[in-house]
């Protein structure tokens, strides 16, 4: 295909929406021109069942829930009055607190004001508040951002000292629906440990950030914190980055968070077109759809050219993957869906995998993110005429160019600049495209049944170490093989399990038990120290 081809597809398939500065040119995905003829059938039901998303439907069955995160920037298309005002009372709380906390109305004890703040979380809880904090956040602001979003103790240490004694003036954030997630219990367990190591009261530091009724909503009753807010059962943690839980850290940040929900908003407009060809979302979808063949034959690599939208592919993994990776479709039917998400920033990805990405196994589409403001105010010259972002947009055209070169396909969306308003419309317009997307291929977007059962399996071996700890206090000094105390703790098909949970409590001189070495790693002995 010749330039001149190159150029007319381009001008027959992109979409431009230049109230909003965004652009979106799918012309290189080698779409059939009678694409939205053949899909046309396809293409209503899914436009159909989003109306009916947003008009109330109960979308997760396996919970009876609505699904509304598009309610969150469009109050008044709420399916009860009761839902709107929330939202509209959470915003303006959210707000309001934030600036209470700029203006030190709200501080912590012994301090004029907090200047730093720590986000506890795990999956969307964490995911979409780093992702903005990130990607709009200024070392200017008026707070320094710390994420704890995972149960890893060394992680957790790394954070902790990283604050160290700005502890005092340290806000936490705890976000859990049920209050119950593991990982982001422990996270607050952690800090409040190190809250009390200081001196300090964990409470006066805390706000939350859950479901009403939660665990988590209980100890902030009883203990006094700050404040509380809500996280509503019809909102999931992957598309919670516009409620309380991205708006509140973005606020305290000095992000603009009405300007993120502005640029969703604005975003949830032009995707509600029932027009395909001019519904960014939809055409989204339709080149998932036709890259994959319709069952996720295809990665998505995704390659923002800003280091400010670095952290776009590890938010759009949980996006596409936790809604998409089904292995039932609607019917009950075994379909094993979904699309494999990954990537790093561009020009990086150039001296990292785009070697295979161009001449390797073309098992993938390429999606870049295009950025036109390099940044505030002028640019020095690097060569006569050139500056830096001339390099990081001539990078990104030439990869773009030299990928389609070598037969891979590839999708550009193009944004003004990094702002709130741009990264909210990028937000809200993946959010919809893995809609639809799910409605093509007949899965549900909204239901989460893998994740469950990584949460019972985890449960499980819990109970197990249990066991075996309890098995080694009653076999006293004589201890036992990996074999042996799995036997003795009711369980001798889980000796592969005992066998590595044996190995790490061994490894951590504080949980008290003690390794022998045998003939094979299989022959130690384990015992407990007394």
């Amino acid at each position: 295909m010749d330039g001149r081809d190159l150029w007319d597809r381009y001008r027959a398939w992109l979409f431009d929406a230049p109230g909003l500065g965004f652009r979106l040119d799918v012309s290189r995905m080698g779409l059939p021109a009678d694409l939205l003829r053949t899909m046309d059938g396809p293409v209503a039901r899914a436009l159909d069942a989003m109306d009916a998303l947003e008009a109330g439907a109960v979308a997760n069955p396996d919970e009876r829930r609505m699904v509304g995160h598009y309610w969150l920037r469009a109050p008044e298309l709420a399916p009860s009055p009761d839902i709107a005002d929330a939202i509209r009372r959470t915003e303006a709380k959210v707000l309001h607190f934030s600036a209470r906390v700029h203006e030190g109305r709200v501080r912590p004890p012994g301090a004029d004001r907090f200047t730093r703040l720590l986000v506890i979380g795990i999956g969307g809880s964490a995911l979409g508040p780093q992702f903005l904090a990130d990607a709009l956040g200024s070392p200017t602001g008026p707070m320094t951002p710390h994420f704890l979003d995972n149960t890893d103790p060394d992680g957790i240490d790394r954070v902790l000292a990283s604050i160290g004694r700005e502890l005092d003036r340290t806000l936490s954030v705890v976000i859990s629906k049920s209050g119950g997630t593991p990982e982001t219990r422990n996270g607050m367990l952690e800090a409040a440990a190190a809250y009390r190591g200081l001196g300090l009261e964990f409470a006066r530091h805390a706000v939350a950030v859950t479901g009403e009724g939660s665990a988590l909503g209980r100890i902030a009753a009883e203990q006094g914190f700050l404040e509380r807010f809500p996280m509503w059962d019809w909102v999931g943690g992957r598309t919670s980055a516009t409620s309380a839980v991205g708006l509140l850290p973005s606020a305290l940040l000095g992000i603009d968070a009405k300007g993120i929900l502005s640029g969703a908003a604005e975003m949830d407009g032009l995707t509600r077109s029932r027009q395909a060809s001019k519904n960014p979302a939809m055409l989204l979808a339709l080149s998932w759809h036709h890259a994959g063949d319709g069952r996720g034959a295809r990665d998505m690599v995704v390659l923002p050219y800003k280091d400010r939208l670095a952290l776009l592919g590890r938010y759009l993994q949980q996006l596409v993957m936790e809604s998409l990776g089904k292995g039932r479709d609607l019917d009950g039917r075994e379909v094993r869906q979904g699309i494999a998400v990954y990537g790093n920033k561009g020009s990086t990805d150039q001296h990292a995998y785009v070697q295979q990405l161009r001449e390797g196994v073309p098992n993938f589409f390429a999606t870049f993110v295009e950025v036109l403001r390099d940044r505030e105010g002028e640019s020095l010259e690097v060569e006569p005429g050139v500056t830096s972002g001339d390099y990081l947009g001539g990078f990104l055209l030439g990869t773009r160019r030299a990928l389609h070169e070598s037969g891979r396909p590839s999708i550009t969306i193009t944004v003004p600049d990094a702002s709130p308003r741009s990264v909210g419309a990028l937000i809200a317009l993946f959010e919809r495209a893995v809609g639809f997307y799910a409605s093509l291929v007949r899965v549900n977007a909204y239901d989460q049944p893998g994740v469950e059962a990584g949460k019972r399996a985890a449960a499980a071996v819990l109970e197990l170490q249990r066991k075996l700890l309890a098995a080694l206090r009653a076999r006293g000094p004589a201890g036992g093989t990996a074999e042996e105390l799995a036997e003795a703790a009711g369980s001798p098909e889980e000796a592969e399990t005992a066998f590595r949970l044996l190995e790490r409590l061994s490894a951590n001189p504080g949980r008290k038990v003690v390794r022998a070495p045998g003939s094979s790693p299989f022959d130690a002995v384990y015992r407990l120290r007394s």
